[in-house]
């Protein structure tokens, strides 16, 4: 045998077998691991989880087979891994075990978010592994059904150190990244043998002496593809071999393959034909359930014998095709009267009480006619689909229902909903596909405009640009008189669509917007938050921000208040509160508000949300100065949005760039101007030069702060306008253009006055004492220290010192000058704001003082994770409880602890406090 085959006979994978052995050794060591076997079908990647398993000596083993046909029922590939461990279901957290046991449904319950799923699998099998090392080996992973893969997915990119591992075998994909739960997961490309290895393998399953030079061809045409070399050659004579395989075959290799498996399928008898088929359409793997279909089939015991004998399947505990190909050739070439038949008696076969939906499926897949009943029966297999959590799920049955009801009006209605719900499920353009074929029958105006905002939503969710405007309009003004609530929030939706267009907005820009939904049909009473924010918002866009403000200010007093019970309203109306908080220099408001989002979706586990929330905070942390909490609130956000599929939010990470005077924020932020742009998304636009000024102001370029300000200032863009208005002032104070500084402060003074916070005061004395000649100017900076010192916005605190110190420096009281810059140098350099701190060390340089080079502050030496699990760890929550809310096992944040314990030579939790107290 050749030195390059490793033990149990895979001939030519070395490599693979040695990545896989360390996969097991680091398990082991108590190293989590994930890997991602990708290759084209036949390749090899079944065989290579075989000999993991084998050789993983010592662990538990969890399997799982993706089946296409399985790929709409949710939870099917997660339940199948996750049942031989489910006995450690009760010592999980309360609300994780509630969400996988409705999920898997072994009990009633709301629906779960799926996400909350994905931190219970994470938990159960981490308390798995606690007994003994865990190896879990999902096969064909690209047909698991859309929730187990991304509840897999986000599971494999929270583990670390728990002695699990996930190895996962998936076709080579075109998918895009987004739509690809296993992208960014560390992988293994499993390619063709190598041609001496392809050759050896062919050799043996060839009868006699083969030809050289057709060995060669054959290896060429298979690329070294395993199964390929032994199907394509099975039954060739050497006759027919003689020429290599004749005319070359131009499909695609796996398609070849299928055929190959077909012949064999079609040499059959008629009735192992059909077992096969029953087998293909039942993927389960049940073999008493395919016994009971085959006596409805009148198949015979032969078939079974003479399917295996054949080298296709294996009935054991359970039944197991040999190949997936085989699974999909069996079913796919099977006359469709047939598969309807055996799909039916698969339908007989099936527990109604213990197993309705999977009925109702293969029902489904029988009928030919429209039928209502069964229609029915689907819709309500939708529903407890919807309550386990199990979106996409709950869209394929709808789609089907839709498909079977016989009466035009209800087909209508059943198709508005499956596209709900397969919006929902992150399919877009099929939702769309089904609204189109809704619009197609009779719809009444109820149904026509609530059709017409679903189209609007699914616009704004892909594009929140002015696209998705003028539908949100029609939307809104189909529903007024049919149900006006929902009119209301559509106008709401419409605004907020305007304000993310900014100065790209057509339609007669947001003012026209504000003027039709001032017109819109007046709201319940007492009214909801969303029509308090319709009438606030309208307001301030048509009579101006004074108005608007007087309206705005209360609301955001009872969101406050409503923000920790009413999680709903808070997770759904954050992005635009949140503006409503900025526009209105409330920074009190940002912090509850965001602290009670992030709070919220992390105790629903609804993790399409929480990356926006977290994201929301980090702004929040950096204009408090806590950049190593932003950045990892940024981190975790990032990491998150790469489990969802859902787009990043870059303001955030360039926002704190520029406020740490970092010049690769330029790249960042040019970057995401481009994206929005090319989106509508106008507002980019003003964002982009009201941080380019920030950046400019801490280099001290104030030149081209100024340019960037002015530009920000052009258009008036809803939150966003009044920060740019203090970096105009500065700007142009610190280079001799006093008009545009002047004419920047007056606009300044009206939203500040309005607003009456001690953010929006501070700022506005801070800008008029850099207008200020002589010693008018000294009270107003002292005024503004002692507002900003009430304010949770520390950065702006740090440079009202700094402007303060440059200005005394200026006016020779040069102690003064230092008191005040030193202040500044010591909050700026413990920021993280390079630039606005060289700024104050180079001015204190300037009065004669020498300023100490600082050591590097025993935090800094911490990864932002770390850093912020040292954080909760101090702050007296368990393991179990930053487990919880960093979605990580309490022994990844056990394993984070003792790195950080280290770091910071402390060795307990007290002595962490106290280091992190003092830093």
């Amino acid at each position: 045998m050749s030195s390059s085959v490793p033990r149990r006979g895979l001939r030519g994978r070395r490599g693979e077998c040695g990545a896989l052995d360390q996969v097991v050794a680091d398990t082991r060591a108590g190293r989590s691991q994930v890997l991602v076997l990708r290759g084209e079908p036949g390749v090899g990647k079944s065989a290579l989880l075989e000999y993991l398993v084998g050789s993983a000596t010592g662990c538990q083993i969890l399997r799982a087979t993706g089946v296409e046909s399985e790929m709409e029922l949710a939870f099917a590939g997660l339940h199948q891994l996750c049942v031989p461990v489910m006995g450690q279901l009760d010592r999980l957290p309360g609300p994780q075990r509630d969400a996988l046991a409705v999920a898997f449904g072994l009990r009633a319950g709301s629906a779960p978010d799926r996400f909350m799923v994905g931190l219970a699998v994470l938990s159960l099998l981490a308390e798995a592994a606690e007994e003994q090392p865990l190896v879990c080996v999902v096969d064909d992973a690209q047909w698991l059904d859309r929730v187990s893969a991304q509840t897999l997915s986000f599971v494999a990119r929270r583990l670390l150190a728990e002695r699990v591992a996930l190895v996962f075998a998936v076709r080579t994909s075109t998918l895009p990244r987004g739509d690809n739960p296993w992208a960014a997961l560390k992988e293994l490309v499993v390619r063709g043998l190598r041609d001496d290895d392809a050759r050896a393998l062919l050799d043996s399953v060839v009868p006699g002496r083969l030809d050289e030079r057709v060995r060669d061809r054959i290896v060429a045409e298979t690329r070294g593809n395993p199964l390929a070399l032994l199907e394509l050659t099975r039954g060739l004579t050497t006759t027919e071999l003689a020429g290599g395989f004749g005319r070359p075959d131009t499909r695609p290799l796996a398609s070849q393959i299928e055929q190959s498996f077909l012949r064999r399928i079609t040499s059959l008898p008629d009735a192992a034909q059909r077992l096969l088929l029953a087998a293909a359409a039942e993927p389960v793997g049940d073999v008493p359930l395919l016994r009971r279909v085959a006596e409805q089939l009148e198949i015979g015991p032969d078939a079974a014998g003479e399917a295996e004998r054949a080298g296709l399947i294996e009935f054991g505990a359970q039944v197991r095709f040999r190949h997936p190909l085989v699974r999909s050739a069996a079913y796919r070439a099977a006359d469709p009267g047939v598969r309807r038949d055996v799909h039916r008696a698969l339908a007989e076969a099936t527990d109604p009480e213990f197993d309705s939906d999977r009925r109702a499926w293969h029902r489904a897949h029988a009928a030919v006619e429209p039928d209502e009943a069964l229609a029915g029966e689907l819709e309500r297999s939708a529903a407890r689909a919807q309550s386990r959590g199990g979106i996409a799920a709950e869209a394929a049955f709808l789609r089907r229902a839709t498909e079977l009801t016989p009466d035009p009006a209800v087909r209508g209605t059943r198709a508005v909903a499956a596209a709900q719900a397969t919006f929902e499920a992150g399919a877009p353009d099929a939702a769309l596909d089904l609204l189109a074929a809704a619009e197609m029958g009779p719809l009444d105006e109820a149904q026509r405009a609530r059709l017409t905002r679903l189209r609007a939503q699914i616009v704004f969710a892909r594009r929140r640009g002015g696209e998705a405007l003028p539908l949100l309009l029609d939307a809104a003004g189909r529903l007024e008189g049919v149900d006006d609530g929902q009119a209301r929030e559509a106008y709401l939706e419409a605004l907020g669509s305007a304000v993310v267009a900014g100065r790209l907005c057509g339609h007669g820009g947001v003012r026209a917007v504000a003027e039709a939904a001032r017109a819109a049909p007046r709201g319940p009473q007492p009214p909801r938050l969303a029509d308090a924010l319709l009438d606030g918002l309208a307001t301030r866009f048509v009579e101006g921000y004074v108005e608007g403000a007087s309206l705005l200010r209360p609301t955001l007093r009872a969101l406050r208040q409503a923000a920790g019970h009413d999680k709903d309203d808070v997770m759904r109306w954050l992005w635009l509160t949140w503006l409503v908080a900025g526009d209105l220099w409330d920074d009190e408001t940002w912090h509850e508000l965001t602290t009670h989002a992030v709070r919220a979706a992390r105790e629903t586990g609804a993790l399409n949300f929480l990356p926006l929330a977290l994201c929301y905070r980090a702004v929040v942390h950096v204009h408090a100065g806590e950049f190593d909490l932003a950045a990892a609130l940024i981190d975790e956000s990032d990491t998150l949005t790469e489990v969802t599929g859902n787009s990043r939010l870059g303001y955030p990470t360039a926002l704190l760039m520029v406020w740490r005077g970092d010049l690769r924020a330029l790249e960042v932020i040019e970057a995401g101007t481009r994206d929005g742009t090319a989106w509508g998304e106008g507002r980019t636009i003003g964002l982009r030069s009201y941080m380019l000024a920030i950046l400019y102001n801490g280099l001290g370029q104030y030149q081209d702060a100024l340019a960037h300000a002015e530009e920000a200032g052009e258009y008036e863009d809803f939150a966003g306008t009044g920060f740019s208005l203090v970096e105009l002032v500065e700007a142009g104070a610190r280079s001799d253009a006093p008009e545009a500084a002047e004419s920047a402060l007056r606009r300044l003074e009206e939203q500040a006055d309005a607003a009456g916070t001690d953010w929006a005061l501070g700022v506005l004395a801070r800008s008029k004492a850099l207008l200020c000649d002589g010693r008018a100017a000294d009270p107003l900076y002292r005024e503004a220290i002692e507002r900003l010192q009430r304010s949770r916005v520390t950065v702006h605190l740090a440079r009202t010192h700094l402007v303060y110190g440059e200005w005394l420096r200026r006016e020779n009281r040069r102690i003064d000058a230092r008191e005040q810059l030193r202040i500044a140098y010591e909050m700026l350099h413990r920021f993280g704001a390079s630039a606005f701190a060289e700024r104050a060390r180079r001015e204190l340089l300037a009065t004669g003082e020498s300023v100490r080079q600082h050591a590097t502050d025993v935090p800094e030496a911490l990864t932002a994770q770390e850093a912020q699990i040292a954080g909760l760890a101090a702050g007296g929550k368990t393991n179990s409880e930053i487990g919880a809310e960093l979605f990580i096992s309490p022994r990844t944040v056990e394993w984070h602890l003792h790195k950080v314990f280290t770091k910071l030579d402390v060795n307990s939790r007290n002595k962490l406090r106290s280091v992190l107290d003092r830093t």
